[in-house]
């Protein structure tokens, strides 16, 4: 038995978008400076795999409050509180952006528009922002992480609203119920379970965004890790590493668990 060969005009239209990526790719890495591999190169490598498999220990507890372990708890709870505080906003924002009976095509549009616009700011720049607006700490890191997770939250929480079923809310309603019964009994029953489902989900995302916050000094474990790497101190960079991906697998692991449970 012969199988059916792929027409002409879809190899030819396969062919040209390969050709076409294919050369987008050449144009892309040639216009990339390339000065060559340092002298250095060998010895600093060699440092680094070093440093990581040989990490320094001694910095995982030490009382201080600048250790490995406080400094995690610290990044959870800038992700926790940022979280909790973009969930709280988001919710006009997502029935603002929510295409559904009530609103109008306009007005939902405008909705989309504005969370579109929020996205577009990353953590890294909010943060700078709000450094000069309230000083370096875990307080800028706590305003990046809520600001930009609004833009995702309540872009998440609207499609909720919108694909829920209104099915609960006429049988209520026709019923003899009034607008609170339609809360109470038809409307929060089926959104809360899919809220609390992707505010775990965007929970996950601020743990690693707030990792890098303290990067430009917003808090958390990235200023001793933009620290170490500036000290060429690779054992502590390794260490921090180390720390990072215990307390994101362990949160990823928990938050998928509770998730499942949830929807």
């Amino acid at each position: 038995m012969m199988l059916p060969t792929q027409p002409k005009k879809n190899r030819y239209k396969t062919f040209l978008i390969v050709f076409i990526l294919v050369a987008i790719y050449v144009w892309a890495f040639a216009g990339i400076p390339f000065g060559g591999i340092k002298d250095t190169a060998g010895s600093v490598s060699k440092a680094i795999f070093s440093g990581l498999i040989h990490p320094d220990w001694s910095y995982v507890y030490m009382g201080d409050g600048e250790d490995l372990v406080s400094l995690l708890i610290e990044t959870i709870a800038i992700a926790f509180l940022g979280t909790f505080i973009s969930a709280v906003l988001s919710l006009p924002f997502a029935f603002w952006a929510a295409r559904n009976k009530k609103n109008k095509r306009f007005v939902s549009t405008t909705g989309k528009f504005v969370l579109t616009a929020i996205r577009t700011f990353p953590e890294i720049v909010l943060a700078i922002m709000f450094i000069k607006t309230v000083g370096p700490g875990s307080f800028a890191g706590v305003l990046a992480v809520s600001i930009h997770s609004i833009g995702m939250l309540a872009k998440l929480y609207s499609e909720a609203i919108e694909n829920m079923d209104q099915g609960p809310s006429e049988s209520i309603i026709s019923a003899g119920g009034n607008k609170i019964d339609v809360l109470f009994f038809a409307t929060l029953p089926q959104l809360v379970p899919e809220f609390i489902s992707y505010t775990l989900y965007r929970f996950e995302l601020a743990v690693r965004s707030a990792s890098i916050l303290g990067i430009v000094g917003a808090g958390g474990i990235g200023t001793p890790m933009i620290f170490a790497i500036d000290a060429r101190s690779w054992d502590r960079v390794g260490i921090i590493l180390i720390g990072i991906i215990v307390m994101v697998t362990l949160i990823d692991f928990l938050s998928g668990a509770l998730r499942k449970k949830l929807v």
